[in-house]
């Protein structure tokens, strides 16, 4: 099995820490609104990832977090009068209908960066320690020019993003590609007590916090949208790193972006779609199928014409089923014939060019265009006076392929 690392830029073969386990994590969503389209394309992706992973026999350690503190939780926690976290269980309450919606199986962890407070508090102590990170007026922040790779994963250059940046006369930083690790509280912020004085922590350390507590100093697959990549994905590695003097991910995948009718998603334009809205026009079956159209690592349009498209591919597999299971129910006969034997051996072309694309960086859209294929051998070879065995067969064998999908 090979996938793209983005950090070394090319395919690899993949080899996993512990031999038949595999330790995943999956930066999860901002809880503050609704999740959006955007937001619903790495969930997808890398579901159909861990799904594959397990068809294929690992065991796997699926991590995702809800970020529940953040300046667009507490604006809206203020702006309605009610606490930040009211916001916050709201809107991962209203997430986990979506992406049950959309048939993500539950993460083996969904940890709460409020929750992991104290992890946090002791990452950056160590940071401290270790010269990594500085403290000025209750704000921690880490010492990004001391982290000789940084940059590694975004291939950006440290002194070309400083030459691009207007350092005002009161920054308390060292030196201005430093980041946040810690915040002193505001008024009108939930806020947690630390060695700094009560604050809460930056954006990026909750994401390293998790992933060491939940897996280990070193994980097999980080993951992600492509956004991600810097800072927050570049800000990853050298915290941790630095904190555990580990590699930190051996492998780093990120989908691409997702472009509404060849345009940028923004509210400003007016085209900026929740899940929950879409799911008012189409069963969340079709946007899952849709997803998974197009490689993981392409551009992705969404309009309402390929959304039809998508809506009538599925429409194929799901009637193929249907048809299927009323011939099970009326076969007459039980036990498969010869010739059966050979067209059910004959099938699984059908099964090895769906796991050579799955086997080739996760490439749905041949998957998907095997099952087509599939579901027309199917039609073609099956009629009232197939055997019931054979029948089974292929429709157990179709809803193994479907459920790497998690196509129901």
């Amino acid at each position: 099995m090979k996938l793209y690392n983005t950090l070394t830029k090319q395919k690899e073969e993949f080899v996993p820490v512990h031999e038949g386990k595999v330790g995943m994590y999956v930066c999860g969503p901002t809880v503050y609104n609704y999740i959006h389209i955007g937001n619903a394309r790495p969930m997808i992706v890398f579901d159909t990832v861990r799904r594959y992973f397990e068809y294929k026999g690992y065991d796997v350690n699926y991590v995702s977090n809800f970020t529940d503190v953040d300046d667009k939780i507490i604006k809206k926690a203020n702006e309605e009068g009610v606490p930040a976290s009211e916001i916050s269980e709201r809107f991962i309450a209203e997430c986990k209908k979506d992406m049950e919606g959309l048939n993500i199986e539950p993460a083996t962890h969904n940890p709460k960066a409020t929750e992991e407070i104290d992890g946090m508090i002791a990452m950056i102590s160590t940071l401290i320690e270790k010269g990594y990170a500085y403290e000025k007026n209750g704000t921690v922040y880490f010492r990004t020019r001391k982290f000789k790779n940084y940059g590694q994963l975004s291939k950006k250059n440290l002194d070309d993003m400083r030459a691009g940046i207007r350092i005002a006369v009161s920054d308390e930083k060292e030196d201005a590609m430093d980041f946040v690790l810690w915040k002193p509280k505001k008024e009108g912020e939930p806020a947690w007590v630390s060695p700094w004085g009560e604050g809460r922590p930056g954006w990026h350390i909750e994401c390293s916090e998790m992933s060491k507590k939940y897996i280990g100093d070193t994980i097999d697959i980080h993951a992600g949208g492509e956004d991600l990549v810097f800072p927050h994905h570049e800000n990853e590695i050298a915290q941790s790193e630095a904190c555990n003097d580990e590699k930190f991910a051996n492998y780093w995948m990120h989908n691409a972006f997702l472009n509404i009718d060849n345009r940028k998603m923004s509210k400003s334009l007016g085209n900026f779609f929740t899940v929950r809205e879409i799911s008012e026009k189409y069963d969340l079956q079709v946007l899952r199928f849709f997803m998974l159209s197009a490689h993981y690592r392409s551009p992705l349009n969404f309009s309402a014409e390929l959304m039809e498209a998508a809506k009538n591919g599925l429409e194929r597999i799901t009637t193929a089923a249907e048809n299927l299971k009323f011939l099970i129910n009326n076969a007459k006969m039980e036990d498969m014939s010869e010739d059966e034997r050979e067209k059910l051996a004959g099938s699984t072309v059908y099964v090895e060019n769906f796991e050579k694309a799955m086997d080739d960086d996760f490439n749905t859209a041949d998957a998907i265009s095997a099952v087509f294929e599939f579901v027309k051998y199917m039609n073609t070879t099956t009629d009232g006076a197939s055997s019931k065995e054979y029948l089974q067969n292929l429709f157990d064998c179709l809803v193994r392929l479907t459920d790497v999908l998690g196509i129901i």
